[in-house]
């Protein structure tokens, strides 16, 4: 445990030492760990969200992963944008549910102005008519439309990673992670927290899943969403075999290790690991999103506050 409290008073990891640790450590000790640097950060509070798929389908960008990519045969639903008053009812329900964050994602590279105006004046409905913070996923946006949404009331800005910044040329083409960075930073030039994370078992290896938790912490993501992979059928990599479930407590943990002060947060693959999930609240995890996934379900809300409850959790919004 001496290497945790280190990381408590302010030590960070780097690649090549992070690898060593997580080669030479059990993974029971691990994870161990990874909770006593939890705990003194987060107490025992987990912070929820939940999403809205506000723009479904059709999008131009080839990740291998996405179930909306139009170059993937997945059947996934397609529809434009909602519109304000939709969105506005289905944050009133994460609202009363007492979720804490809501987070309106879009398909596709980018939104024009003119979309971009539509989501602000939702959100400006959803800041005075309900107590959820508000989130965003859409996409590369520049950094006038950032600011028109964090006037709005938008707190924090989604752009996955994905993955390693050496993996992330086999697994898409036609964006980079240089652009994610750039609307990353101009986000951050705004006013707007980042939230970033990735995808666990795309194919990459253990030390690049331990380059991706670096590299989040070096753009200032101060949530980190950890999806497993759900393969779905029509992407490429549907035939993708599930990490087992070392693998997946490891990579939870040094997410955490890497990560001391930002949430790391359960989101999609959930319904693939079970009971591993009670685990995982043990070995890192501080937030989760709820409800259902983009393209997947997710757990039941009863389910997840249960869960939370019984472990002794903290989930009721505070504010």
């Amino acid at each position: 445990m001496d290497l945790a409290l280190k990381i408590i008073n302010g030590y960070r990891l780097g690649i090549e030492e992070a690898e060593d640790f997580s080669n030479s450590c059990g993974v029971l000790e691990m994870c161990e760990m990874a909770d006593a640097v939890r705990r003194h950060f987060f107490q025992n509070k987990i912070e929820t969200c939940s999403i809205v798929n506000a723009r479904s389908g059709r999008c131009p960008e080839n990740c291998k992963w996405c179930a909306q990519s139009a170059h993937n045969k997945t059947g996934a639903e397609v529809y434009p944008l909602l519109g304000r008053q939709k969105l506005l009812d289905v944050a009133k329900s994460s609202d009363a549910a007492g979720i804490a964050r809501f987070s309106i994602v879009t398909s596709g590279r980018a939104l024009t102005d003119a979309e971009v105006q539509e989501i602000a004046e939702a959100m400006i409905k959803m800041r005075s008519e309900t107590g959820l913070k508000l989130c965003g996923s859409l996409g590369l946006l520049s950094k006038p439309q950032l600011k028109t949404l964090f006037d709005a009331g938008m707190t924090r800005y989604h752009c996955n990673l994905e993955t390693a910044p050496s993996y992330f040329p086999s697994l898409c083409s036609t964006h980079t992670i240089d652009d994610k960075i750039k609307t990353i930073n101009w986000a951050k030039e705004v006013g707007l927290e980042i939230c970033s994370g990735g995808i666990i078992g795309m194919g990459e290896s253990s030390r690049q899943r331990i380059e991706l938790a670096v590299k989040l912490r070096e753009i200032g993501s101060m949530s980190i969403p950890v999806n497993i992979l759900n393969p779905i059928k029509g992407t490429p990599l549907e035939n993708s075999k599930r990490l087992s479930d070392d693998e997946i407590l490891r990579a939870f943990a040094m997410f955490r290790l890497v990560n001391p002060t930002a949430h790391i947060r359960f989101a999609g693959g959930r319904i693939l690991i079970g009971a591993l999930q009670k685990m995982l609240l043990k070995s890192g995890v501080s937030a989760a999103i709820v409800g259902d996934m983009l393209t997947t379900v997710g757990a039941k809300l009863s389910d997840d506050f249960a869960m939370f409850e019984n472990l002794g959790y903290d989930f009721k919004r505070t504010s």
